[in-house]
């Protein structure tokens, strides 16, 4: 307060990147990686032990691709909250919209090579 002997302080506090944002996009590119992992077991290790195999990596893909998505429609609701100026403000928007898209992209993929698998061990 000026003209006084006291003095207000306020502190600093630099925003942190969201933790939250970077798990989702961490999630995502795994998700990504696993779904290539199904198509290949899918598409080359035909019959049933392929369709196990592209099975079992379309569980991990899947949850994998959820939990990205997930984690970054959190991420992006906890850096959109409002914090007044002593508190911690977070960054990372655009990590949080990747992982979402990358999820995304690793589940849909997923699928689509578990679908792949039943239709060559149909075929």
């Amino acid at each position: 307060m000026p003209g006084t002997p006291f003095a207000m302080v306020h502190l600093d506090v630099p925003p942190v990147t969201s933790g939250l944002a970077v798990g989702s996009l961490v999630a995502g590119i795994t998700s990504i990686l696993v779904s290539f992992l199904v198509i290949c077991f899918g598409a080359v290790a035909g019959g049933t032990a392929g369709v196990w195999a592209a099975g079992a990596f379309t569980a991990l893909g899947g949850l994998t691709g959820a939990g990205a998505v997930v984690a970054g429609l959190l991420g992006q609701r906890q850096i959109r909250r409002p914090a007044p100026p002593p508190a911690v403000r977070f960054t990372g928007r655009g990590l949080a919209i990747a992982g979402i898209s990358c999820g995304g992209a690793g589940l849909l993929l997923s699928l689509l090579g578990m679908a792949l698998a039943v239709l060559l061990a149909v075929a």
